[in-house]
């Protein structure tokens, strides 16, 4: 009966297969019957089409709310037979047989409310898988950030260890952004500290001096524990006069420095050899430069920084 009410006031509209009756997005004003064949609607996002058939009806809204916009697209999956009712042969409808159109209106929008129920279930396990896969993310980036640690940080003193001073080295070359000044430190004595007052003196102590050295360095510069109680900086604005002043804070910072428990202060001290680097040298040359200027400042007693001398 409600087929055949409609049926007077609907046109008929004939689509091939695969044509599209209408798009997302669209402005509609009129529903469809199937009278024979069948409709897919795609509601995208992932969704799976809804396949509609012989007697469905889609786009009610379409009479409800004058030129709502479609919320799919509706393509036919072979030959098609619709009914199309207008929003104003609708109100024709309503006048003929109000009770009918009122049981139609009811199914409507149980279907349509039904719909967003739906739908808010599926954005809600969406979100829930969101959330799910952000946590995940989270997680791998915060183990990837540790593994980084682990694999280019020292775990005494903090400070980067020989594999991230190749990546730098690598990584300035590359950019062309390579540093000007480099510093090698050594303890004087370290291997009497030891003897003296125990491994864990000599670890606090280190652990002081690389505080000290991370003091000193920019976003762009390098402190790095070459291994035992050899370290080094690079810097990358250093020149002549900024070189000896970076070397002479980290010297001072030592003297004054309880470098293990019970220590009197200036009980450690520390020798530096310094180098400006020459781009056009490799890495190992200016290494080499330093680790002479450092034995140089040794030789002549410690606790000092020495200008290599070529």
């Amino acid at each position: 009966m409600e087929f055949a009410l409609f049926a007077q006031y609907g046109v008929r509209r004939t689509l091939q297969a695969d044509q599209v009756l209408f798009r997302r997005g669209d402005l509609g004003s009129s529903m469809f019957i199937i009278v024979s064949g069948t409709v897919s609607l795609d509601f995208g996002a992932g969704l799976a089409p809804k396949p509609m058939g012989c007697n469905d009806f889609f786009g009610e809204l379409g009479l409800l709310i004058e030129r709502h916009p479609r919320s799919c697209d509706a393509r036919a999956n072979c030959d098609s037979v619709l009914l199309e009712i207008t929003h104003a042969n609708f109100h024709r409808l309503i006048d003929q047989d109000p009770a009918m159109v009122v049981f139609f209106l009811r199914r409507t929008l149980s279907r349509v409310v039904s719909s967003e129920q739906r739908l808010i279930a599926q954005l809600s396990r969406r979100n829930h898988e969101l959330e799910t896969a952000l946590g995940n993310l989270y997680s791998a980036n915060h183990e990837l950030h540790h593994t980084r640690e682990l694999v280019y940080g020292d775990d005494l003193t903090g400070l980067s260890n020989r594999r991230a001073l190749t990546a730098y080295l690598q990584k300035s070359h590359r950019s062309g952004h390579r540093p000007r000044g480099l510093l090698l430190i050594d303890c004087d004595d370290f291997k009497g500290l030891n003897d003296s007052y125990g491994h864990l003196a000599g670890d606090h102590a280190l652990q002081c001096f690389g505080r000290i050295l991370a003091s000193v360095t920019g976003k762009d510069d390098i402190a790095c524990r070459l291994g035992g109680d050899e370290f080094c900086v690079l810097l990358m604005d250093a020149d002549a006069e900024s070189l000896p002043r970076t070397a002479d804070f980290v010297l001072e910072a030592v003297r004054h420095l309880i470098a293990y428990p019970g220590a009197t202060v200036g009980a450690c001290s520390l020798s530096i050899g310094m180098v400006l680097i020459n781009e056009d040298h490799h890495w190992n040359d200016s290494y080499s430069r330093a680790d002479q200027a450092l034995y140089e400042a040794k030789r002549e007693g410690g606790n000092r920084a020495h200008w290599w001398q070529g």
